[in-house]
């Protein structure tokens, strides 16, 4: 797979005026997201993930080393707006984020700007809204939409302007569970059915175990990158690092300490489930 976002030793610190101090958050981070992959970044607050994110698509700029979206330098000044098109951005509060009265016009935001004819952003706004399972919604006022439909409606204004890349910041942060299982629905449908690349930022460990790779990042570093099975695992540092594990995969490693002879490494309670029902029968 050929990579489509590099950070080649990263570092960044945001600086606080009134005292003249600096806070460092992420400190020569090189990482690579290949096209077409779906990573999720999990780390507790303040660890990098969110400045990351943002340094995707030149919302933030490196202050040493680089970053490349498509092989384009973020700090080329000129190329800000094909970053952006190849980069899109969905943020924790969607309501930040809506800025028409009527949910096809805000999806249309983006290709207007965008000097979109008018013929290709009916058939993009149609499309992104079908994508999205949001279509019979498109007349309806975004106000009265639930919190995960109205963070569908954003991804509909992301996709309507044809990335290639979706970087979502915590998206689901301010969603019950029934708008979160709509929104991680909706990701993993756009990668795996249109290829789309993911970035997805989280703190929830039943969203992470959705994705192909996980990145774990603690101050500003990444102290484990792999599949979610092989990351997931790895209890002890994940723990020092502030973070639990899925409770399926924790309940899976207590029974196995408990002498019952079931795999460690499942990531959820179908999973385990599935296992437990196979030693059933393998002793029936």
């Amino acid at each position: 797979m050929s990579k489509f976002i590099e950070f080649e030793n990263v570092s960044f610190a945001y600086r606080d005026e009134d005292e003249g101090t600096e806070h460092k958050v992420i400190e020569n981070l090189s990482l690579a997201v290949d096209k077409g992959d779906f990573v999720c970044v999990l780390g507790h607050n303040g660890c990098g993930k969110s400045t990351t994110a943002k340094l995707c698509n030149a919302i933030l700029l490196p202050q040493s080393g680089r970053v490349l979206v498509d092989g384009i330098d973020t700090r080329q000044e000129d190329k800000i707006n094909d970053i952006r098109r190849k980069v899109g951005m969905v943020f924790q509060n969607p309501d930040n984020q809506i800025v028409a009265t009527i949910v096809e016009d805000d999806v249309a935001f983006g290709p207007e700007n965008l000097g979109v004819p008018a013929e290709e952003i009916r058939r993009r706004v149609d499309e992104a809204l079908r994508q999205v399972e949001m279509y019979d919604f498109r007349l309806s006022e975004p106000h009265k939409l639930s919190g995960g439909q109205k963070q569908r409606v954003a991804i509909a204004g992301i996709i309507a302007m044809k990335p290639e890349c979706i970087v979502l910041d915590e998206p689901t942060a301010m969603l019950d569970p029934r708008g979160r299982r709509e929104v991680m629905k909706t990701v993993k449908m756009l990668n795996e059915e249109f290829g789309i690349t993911v970035v997805f930022i989280t703190h929830y460990m039943d969203e992470a175990v959705k994705a192909k790779r996980v990145i774990v990042m603690d101050e500003g570093k990444i102290i484990l990158d792999g599949s979610p099975r092989k990351v997931f695992t790895q209890v002890d540092t994940l723990k020092k690092a502030g973070l639990d594990i899925p409770e399926a995969t924790e309940l899976a490693i207590q029974l196995a300490k408990d002498g019952v002879g079931i795999r460690k490494d499942v990531l959820d309670i179908d999973e385990l489930f599935e296992g437990l029902v196979s030693l059933m029968e393998d002793k029936n």
